[in-house]
């Protein structure tokens, strides 16, 4: 049976007594600030993996969103959220109306939002590149993005 290592993002830094008592139901590698924890879990499908840990730690952690640390062969990533009662209602009813599955309107709603940071982002950099070539040229300002791109974080440079 396939294993799928599994990202769980808390809603909060674990105390190290609930690391420890989440560690003895399953092995979990936290990162530095224990707010998120990776697990290595065997299933048939990365679905049923996530599935099976939050009915594993659910009730032991604060456990916001579990993903799958590595994309599909489409480089989609699974998302496990547990949504409240009154959320998932008003969840159903809005995918109602949409004509889809509420798993397809969230991942509809995420493709559109990430879409749009995307656009933002390119628009930001744009403006602040018009701003930058007011004051200098295009080959200082290219010079200057190659030297910071190949420079070493942490590193002086000469």
């Amino acid at each position: 049976m396939p294993h799928h290592a599994l990202e769980i993002t808390l809603t909060r830094p674990l105390a190290p007594a609930e690391l420890r008592h989440a560690t003895r139901v399953m092995p979990l590698a936290a990162n530095h600030d224990t707010t998120r924890l990776m697990a290595l879990l065997p299933a048939k499908t990365p679905g049923r993996s996530a599935h099976r840990l939050r009915r594993l730690l659910d009730t032991q952690l604060p456990i916001d969103v579990i993903t799958t640390h590595y994309p599909d062969k489409s480089g989609q990533v699974l998302l496990n959220i547990a949504l409240p009662p009154a959320t998932r209602i008003a969840l159903k009813a809005a995918a109602d109306r949409a004509g889809h599955s509420p798993e397809r309107f969230v991942q509809l709603a995420l493709h559109r939002a990430l879409a749009q940071h995307a656009s933002d982002e390119a628009d930001r950099l744009d403006q602040e590149v018009r701003h930058l070539l007011a004051h200098t040229t295009a080959a200082h300002l290219l010079a200057a993005v190659g030297r910071a791109l190949t420079q070493t974080t942490g590193v002086p440079q000469p």
